[in-house]
């Protein structure tokens, strides 16, 4: 049986959030979870995602800097990108934004809330 779900990426580098995330996202969604900006840009080489979803706080190289090598790169710029962060101050959101963030959402999540969200960028984004 051929899976037609459309793939999210969930990039967090805390295990219980990949978990927690994947579980909410993959009865609607195919998900493939990265712990590190690294292992997204692996996984962006084989398949191309509807839409990420990014922690901003992580070891090597944060959300911020991932989404400006995101969006500079013909490939992957048009992916929407969702911040999905333990960060709530509205300073962050707006670098968030600037960078090119669709949305920004704050830890812990509302899994309905979350899936709105997500609807919403990728109808935005068709």
């Amino acid at each position: 049986m051929q899976n037609n779900k459309q793939l999210i990426l969930l990039v967090d580098d805390n295990p219980a959030n990949l978990r927690i995330g994947k579980n909410v996202l993959s009865e609607k969604y195919s998900v493939a979870t990265a712990p590190s900006a690294q292992k997204l840009f692996d996984l962006l080489k084989t398949n191309h995602p509807v839409l990420i979803l990014l922690d901003i706080d992580m070891p090597e190289a944060d959300g911020y800097t991932a989404i400006k090598i995101l969006k500079s790169d013909t490939k992957t710029k048009d992916i929407p990108v969702i911040f999905l962060t333990g960060m709530s101050d509205s300073v962050d959101e707006e670098k968030g934004r600037t960078l090119g963030a669709v949305d920004y959402i704050t830890k812990p999540f509302d899994p309905p809330a979350l899936l709105a969200c997500i609807e919403k960028a990728l109808l935005e984004n068709k």
